[in-house]
């Protein structure tokens, strides 16, 4: 088989940048098929996709990938450092990637490997620096910035890469390929136009929380500049149907219902709560009505919007500090949302390769068949998201979709 290239994304929505980011990789890389390990309906940074996974896999499929596999929830919105690593193991698993492209605002692989080599080998007088840092009572992500910026030397050559998110997940992608001991080679494509968290559009390019911005405001006309003809076709579809979620916002009366019938115990097992924070949410709970007088309650320098999102999601969903630590010992499953022609020759040659790998086609037959527990949770708890994430909609919130949408396919010329 030809070389076949592996992409990490949220698609959340589908943009100008992620085609730029597509074609790039495969010119860079010179790969002839793309496969996508994608986050579903919830995301990363502990919020909604904007749209479905499957409408996702769609414009992915209209526009350069070939094969697109569900990251499970469980990782999708996780830290940075496990969202990577549920998704190398993904990539890692299937035994046919040859090259990770990723998008970052640093391209140089090289200043990424050493703060990658750091944090995978944790030198003492790091683990020291880290520990200093986070004794002042800021956050994680703050304190790890500032002891590498200590521990490393070259201050100019490392200074503000640890600023971006895109830059952070790289990081990620490295440090995963190191534990793991995977041959994949890895490549950086410089992110066009606007930084990641930016709301304005550069010439036909914008960032996909500029978009998500312009959505709130109905701006179609400004969207329809920054993304492919084809995705923005089916995210009108989608609008036309009442069937997106502008963001976590949609589902606080659900999320602070669940708070108020938690106990502290309970808020104390998920995921990312420590230090008292049970207390301080299950008291913002029973005294807020919406999310924003939540997290204004419950923000602190320590405890930052995006870890609060992510607790938020934990408890809606279901998942536990248990679980999580579970997930980070699981090979998890190849969940197939869509392919096209190239695509279903992927899964044929990695079904061929590793006959055992359970690759999921159809939930229900997998439900009904699999013997392994752990797996079966892991995608319950997927079932249960696409449940919740419909509750969003503004019309037709049906439920097990995951049971009755069809895969998505593509047809495309070899």
């Amino acid at each position: 088989m030809n070389n076949v290239l592996g992409i990490v994304a949220e698609y959340n929505p589908f943009h100008n940048g992620h085609l730029h980011h597509i074609l790039e990789s495969k010119k860079l890389s010179k790969t002839d098929y793309v496969v996508v390990i994608m986050s579903g309906n919830f995301v990363q940074r502990g919020n909604t996709s904007l749209i479905d996974k499957w409408t996702k896999t769609e414009m992915a499929l209209r526009n350069g990938a070939d094969l697109i596999i569900e990251l499970p929830t469980i990782y999708s919105i996780s830290s940075a450092e496990n969202f990577a690593e549920g998704a190398i193991k993904l990539l890692d698993s299937l035994g046919i990637i040859d090259v990770l492209s990723f998008g970052s605002e640093h391209c140089d692989i090289s200043v990424l490997d050493d703060i990658a080599n750091i944090l995978y080998n944790e030198p003492k007088e790091y683990s020291s620096l880290l520990n200093r840092e986070l004794q002042k009572g800021v956050s994680f992500p703050t304190a790890r910035e500032r002891a590498l910026m200590l521990y490393l030397n070259d201050i100019r050559r490392y200074a503000n890469v640890l600023s971006s998110p895109n830059n952070i997940l790289g990081i990620e992608y490295l440090k995963a390929i190191k534990r793991l001991k995977s041959t994949i080679q890895c490549i950086s494509i410089n992110r066009m136009g606007s930084s990641y968290t930016s709301t304005s559009i550069d010439n036909e390019f914008a960032s996909a929380t500029a978009i998500r911005e312009l959505f709130k405001k109905h701006d179609f006309i400004e969207i329809s500049k920054v993304m492919p003809k084809s995705s923005f076709q089916l995210l009108q579809d989608n609008v036309s149907k009442g069937h997106y979620v502008s963001d976590i916002s949609c589902l606080q009366k659900e999320i602070l219902y669940k708070f108020r019938t938690m106990s502290t115990d309970e808020i104390n097992d998920l995921p990312d709560v420590n230090e008292g924070l049970d207390v301080v949410l299950k008291k913002a709970a029973d005294s807020c009505n919406s999310l924003k007088e939540f997290f204004n309650i419950a923000k602190t320098k320590r405890f930052t919007q995006t870890r609060l999102q992510r607790i938020c999601l934990y408890a809606l969903i279901g998942i536990t500090k248990k679980d999580m630590q579970t997930a980070k010992k699981t090979i998890p499953f190849i969940r197939v949302l869509g392919f096209n022609n190239n695509g279903k020759e992927l899964i044929s040659e990695v079904h061929k390769l590793n006959p055992k790998l359970p690759i999921i086609t159809s939930v229900k037959r997998f439900m009904d068949s699999n013997p392994n527990k752990v797996l079966k949770s892991m995608l319950e708890t997927d079932i249960k998201a696409t449940n919740i994430y419909t509750l969003g909609y503004e019309y037709d919130s049906w439920s097990n979709l995951d049971y009755t949408h069809k895969l998505v396919t593509v047809n495309n010329e070899k």
